[in-house]
């Protein structure tokens, strides 16, 4: 493949890196960045077989665009910018960590060879994750997390200590299951895939490289005659046209899919307020809410003043939402709350503007219900959100995604504060 000197636009500095089935140009009007242009070439066996196939750089570039995308919009620390040509995207620059990361949730494939005994099908639960150098060489043998702390690989000025492993093992198991859940929506399984890890000029550790359909193992309906992954390619014992062709409509259709797994924004959340006065206390919530992908709508009713225009209210949303969560906001004698989870079988969620200075009175009416009542007390707008979040996300496979990378983003910052303070100590 010749060296380009403009891409979408974008004019090309030195090529940095030439891989099998890739090329890696800096960018100089783009300091920091850097495109990554695929080839039609589909290899495997660390590259003993190779073949050209006509198209694949555009399918591969719409699918790792697509699922770059996914878990950008999910909150995660991504090196994708986007797409920019057919056959090419902007990414941030990093240098790599010469390691793969393998989630298998089904024992199936090289896994069976390494660990004789285990019968294909297992389930792993949690999801397995494996680390394997990158070592074409030596066919990228497996290594231990204890191995990598050993290497000391210095990357972009950042050491791959514990700290780092343990943050690209969390963030390896979140990809997986985010992407398993996204797969779940078209009734097709995430069997295993590997991702790679960079750092930036500005020592963040992100998720780099590509993910397309030579990264992971895709069985529609769970069936593995089903596949439609690169393995169709791998388990080929001669390679025809016609073969060729049949794994490009497989890639074609993954790309397809991908298109059809946005998640609904049929959901919303209904913030009650009790007086305007809370309108403050509400917005909090809102603010939140909206952070976590969540459609939130601010209203102002009472139930000890108005009772038979917040029942008419709630029945309004009832009759044309099936997502639906009540957040109600109301402090002194909380009424709001204690009606509506009398007379609805949505979720509703108790959030008090309660005051340093008055919080066990007025929380006392949102904790102490009526027998038969359900609804749950909270105290700060974040827990509200988050709450509501929790239940909406059972169905909604984004809105799950985002808890799932806070969680990672509270972990990870726990590890980088503790690493600083390790640091702080020692000078």
């Amino acid at each position: 493949m010749a060296t380009v000197t403009e891409v979408g636009g974008i004019k090309t500095g030195k090529l940095l890196i030439e891989g099998k089935t890739k090329q890696v140009y800096d960018v100089p009007s783009m300091p920091g960045h850097s495109i990554l242009l695929n080839k039609d070439r589909i290899t495997a066996h660390n590259g003993v077989r190779a073949h050209d196939l006509e198209g694949k750089a555009k399918i591969s570039n719409q699918t790792n665009a697509k699922v770059f995308t996914l878990l950008n919009r999910a909150g995660l620390k991504t090196a994708f910018v986007r797409m920019i040509s057919d056959n090419a995207f902007l990414a941030r620059k990093c240098d790599m960590v010469p390691i793969e990361w393998v989630t298998r949730r089904v024992a199936t494939g090289s896994y069976l060879k390494r660990n004789p005994g285990v019968k294909e099908g297992y389930r792993f639960a949690p999801a397995k994750v494996e680390t394997f150098f990158k070592d074409d060489a030596n066919d990228d043998p497996q290594w231990s997390e204890e191995q990598i702390v050993c290497a000391g690989f210095k990357v972009n000025g950042v050491t791959i200590g514990q700290d780092e492993v343990d943050i690209m093992r969390q963030t390896t198991a979140l990809v997986f299951e985010v992407l398993e859940r996204a797969w779940a929506t078209r009734n097709c399984a995430l069997i295993d895939m590997k991702i790679e890890f960079g750092v930036d000029a500005d020592g963040q550790l992100l998720v780099a490289d590509v993910i397309d359909s030579d990264s992971w193992r895709l069985w529609p309906a769970g069936d593995k005659r089903m596949m439609v992954d690169k393995q169709v390619y791998r388990n080929l014992a001669n390679v025809t046209a016609a073969d060729l062709d049949v794994v490009k409509r497989n890639f074609t259709w993954v790309s397809d899919e991908l298109d059809k797994m946005d998640a609904p924004a049929s959901h919303l959340v209904v913030i009650l307020m009790g007086s305007a006065s809370d309108k403050e206390h509400c917005e909090k919530i809102a603010k939140h809410c909206a952070a976590l992908g969540l459609n939130a709508e601010l209203r102002v009713t009472s139930a000890h003043k108005g009772t038979q225009t917040t029942l008419h209210m709630v029945s309004e949303y009832e009759s044309v939402l099936s997502e639906l969560v009540f957040i109600t906001v109301a402090g002194r004698s909380n009424g709001l709350g204690p009606v509506l989870s009398g007379n609805t079988n949505y979720p509703v969620i108790n959030c008090p503007p309660v005051k340093p200075e008055n919080v066990e009175q007025d929380v006392w009416s949102s904790l102490n219900l009526p027998s038969g009542l359900g609804c749950a007390t909270v105290l700060y707008p974040e827990a509200a959100a988050l709450h509501a979040a929790q239940i909406l996300g059972m169905k909604n496979f984004l809105i799950w995604s985002k808890l799932r990378v806070k969680q990672l983003h509270n972990f990870a910052s726990l590890i980088m504060a503790d690493k600083k303070m390790r640091g702080v100590r020692s000078n």
